[in-house]
């Protein structure tokens, strides 16, 4: 429980003791400024009303009720009914220590680990990745990661288009070009882009060609030998150009996370067979559909999923709707969080609501679509090329090593070149991802080169330069923060308010898991090292003449505040280094 749920339940248990019903939740967040304490509790006046009290008046019974004399210095009820709890110095002080001590800043493991499948980047093996593929990417991996850090099993799955119309034509050009000359196919394919769009060229303009490739569908899908070779070759090698992005970016997806669409080819048939015999599939104009009457066309009437083609073919509900049946029945999930654009929103609505209605989600499982927007140019338009063209992500982080490597160089370094390397490595990605997930996920946001690798404001270069600059502390005071013992304590206000930010860790964390909500916790850690800039500038550490005990404990908030960090860097895979 962290400090947040733990003054909650307490103020809830006060609620009920003075006159609440049962249950009545505290509603406790923490305070907007300093003087209405550390943390608040907003949940008198809701209660009052229902229970026809004058507000101020419940607030005194409920203070009167509400035992917090371990943790809080002062209670006072403000306006008309909030409390004010001012935390202990003492207290915080003794937390930060045993913070401090541990690993993982004394954040415990849920006592109760849910199965979560988290599904992430689905890139379409057909092309190369581009930009359209980020935040899928890393906003899924920064979820898992911190559900993982939280104690949680998490199944991450990769659910890559491998299939389909397009992949028969890809067969086809590679019988093609290694008919013509073997030797030349393997140079081709080393290029997706060109590989795919000559394919697609010779499919419009040859109807031999087209008629060839539509064939090569048919015989993929029946399972002919030579065809999945072919199409095994191809997706081997897309999936390569996909695993050197996932390992650039310090995105934790490997090759036993791919669950493609072809995974569930086989299950399609018995999706169509389960909705007819629960009888939700109707007959349209040849094709079969699952009308639904929460969706509504212009017309007012029931909206329609196509679940099977008028030809037998299946569409993305289909597989979807096996995707799901699978996690949830199979892998007994409790949770499935979906990272897909917000363009897909009333898609996955109505899965999930065929999916429930078919049975497939067992009672305890969550089907949750975290959608996002849209990476925005400067122009306010979807990211492009200035072509007009798709931008690859693997050309995006080359151009952001380049940017990261003329900004170091500007800034001056006395670092060697094996160190210059990780340094622009860590900023260049560091500032592609923290841009992204430092924006609410539910807004589109607008790429800048010059604001992401900015060394001010909400950026990945000033997190990582205030942990470098924690680290030269203990450089100039010549100690090695893991060999630091003793107790940290809470006397001037800079520390006080250094300590408060500490302590929101843990709840923040909960928070992004809860909510999926990666931002949360940038805006904290960005909060934190503003309040570490001003705590170092009033309360010197490595001045002559501060005493020793008050040094040490400095040096202990120090050293916490860069685990503190690099927890949450680390959560979000964004990786750390000691100097800049």
């Amino acid at each position: 429980m962290n400090i947040r749920q733990y003054l909650e339940a307490k103020v809830s248990e006060a609620l009920v003791a003075a006159g609440a019903p049962e249950g009545a939740p505290g509603v406790v967040r923490p305070s907007s400024r300093a003087n209405f304490g550390d943390y608040q509790a907003n949940g008198v006046m809701p209660v009052a009303k229902k229970l026809g009290m004058n507000p101020r008046e419940f607030a005194e019974l409920v203070l009167a009720k509400l035992d917090l004399k371990d943790v809080v210095d002062k209670l006072e009820i403000a306006g008309p009914g909030f409390i004010n709890m001012f935390l202990k110095p003492d207290w915080m002080a003794g937390q930060l220590t045993t913070a401090q001590q541990d690993d993982r800043a004394n954040i415990q493991t849920v006592a109760k680990p849910q199965t979560i499948v988290v599904d992430l980047s689905a890139p379409n093996l057909a092309k190369e990745m581009h930009v359209g593929h980020l935040r899928s990417t890393i906003i899924g991996d920064a979820m898992a990661k911190t559900l993982e850090f939280l104690g949680h099993k998490v199944v991450r799955q990769n659910h890559v288009g491998d299939w389909g119309t397009q992949f028969g034509m890809l067969i086809a050009y590679m019988e093609k070009l290694s008919s013509e000359n073997p030797d030349a196919l393997s140079m081709e394919l080393s290029d997706l882009e060109n590989f795919y769009r000559e394919a697609k060229k010779l499919f419009d303009e040859s109807t031999e060609f087209a008629d060839q490739a539509r064939e090569y569908v048919v015989k993929l899908q029946a399972g002919d030998e030579h065809c999945k070779n072919l199409w095994q070759r191809f997706i081997d090698i897309s999936l390569s150009h996909s695993e050197e992005v996932y390992e650039r970016l310090n995105v934790s997806l490997t090759r036993n996370d791919v669950m493609a669409e072809s995974a569930y080819n086989d299950d399609l048939p018995n999706i169509v067979n389960i909705l007819s015999d629960k009888g939700l599939l109707k007959e349209d104009k040849g094709a079969k559909v699952v009308f639904l009457d929460q969706f509504k066309t212009k017309d007012g009437d029931p909206m329609g999923v196509i679940i099977q083609k008028k030809d037998g073919g299946y569409l993305y509900a289909t597989t979807d709707l096996a995707a799901i049946r699978h996690r949830c029945l199979t892998l007994h999930a409790d949770r499935v969080l979906y990272y897909v654009d917000a363009r897909q929103s009333q898609h996955f609505q109505q899965v999930f609501a065929i999916g429930h209605q078919a049975g497939f989600v067992s009672k305890k499982c969550s089907l949750e679509h975290h959608a996002f927007g849209m990476m925005l140019g400067e122009d306010g338009r979807p990211f492009k090329t200035r072509e007009g063209g798709v931008v690859k992500l693997a050309e995006l982080l080359d151009e952001a090593e380049e940017r990261a490597a003329v900004v170091l160089a500007d800034k001056g370094t006395n670092l060697d070149e094996e160190q210059k390397v990780k340094v622009i490595q860590a900023v260049a990605m560091g500032a592609v991802k923290y841009a992204d997930l430092s924006k609410n996920r539910t807004s589109d946001y607008v790429f800048s080169w010059d604001n992401m690798l900015a060394l001010d404001g909400n950026t990945a270069p000033y997190l990582l330069y205030a942990y470098t600059r924690i680290q030269s502390i203990f450089r100039k005071a010549g100690v090695d923060s893991q060999s630091l013992e003793g107790d940290i304590q809470v006397a001037e206000p800079s520390e006080r308010q250094l300590a408060i930010q500490l302590l929101r860790l843990h709840e923040t964390i909960d928070a992004v898991a809860l909510e999926g909500l990666p931002h949360l916790l940038c805006g904290y850690l960005y909060d934190l090292a503003g309040s570490f800039m001003s705590f170092y500038e009033k309360c010197p550490v490595n001045k002559e003449g501060v005493p020793a005990d008050i040094k040490n404990s400095r040096l202990l908030l120090c050293a916490l505040v860069a685990k503190t960090l690099k927890i949450g860097l680390d959560v979000l895979g964004i990786e750390t280094v000691d100097q800049m």
